[in-house]
């Protein structure tokens, strides 16, 4: 038995039939595609993606700021030239 990690699931059939009624019943929320009963893929839209994205740079920029936290610090004047 497979993990669904979605509230919603749509099989490849539904899917084919009318995408865009499937990714908006969704209201926003990733959809399991499933192949015969098994989750193949998820669906997620576009809005949704874009801040997983912005999550995972945030992520990535903690990462480099603690790792850098016990380097020596470098003062900088920003006016000047």
């Amino acid at each position: 038995m497979e993990a669904i990690l979605a509230d919603q699931s749509v099989g490849i059939s539904e899917l084919k039939a009318n995408p865009t009624a499937v990714v908006e019943q969704a209201h926003g929320q990733p959809v399991a595609l499933l192949n015969r009963n098994k989750p193949i893929a998820y669906i997620v839209p576009a809005a949704r993606w874009e801040k997983l994205l912005d999550m995972l740079d945030d992520i990535q920029l903690a990462q480099i700021v603690k790792e850098r936290e016990s380097e020596p610090r470098v003062k900088v004047d920003i006016n000047a030239v």
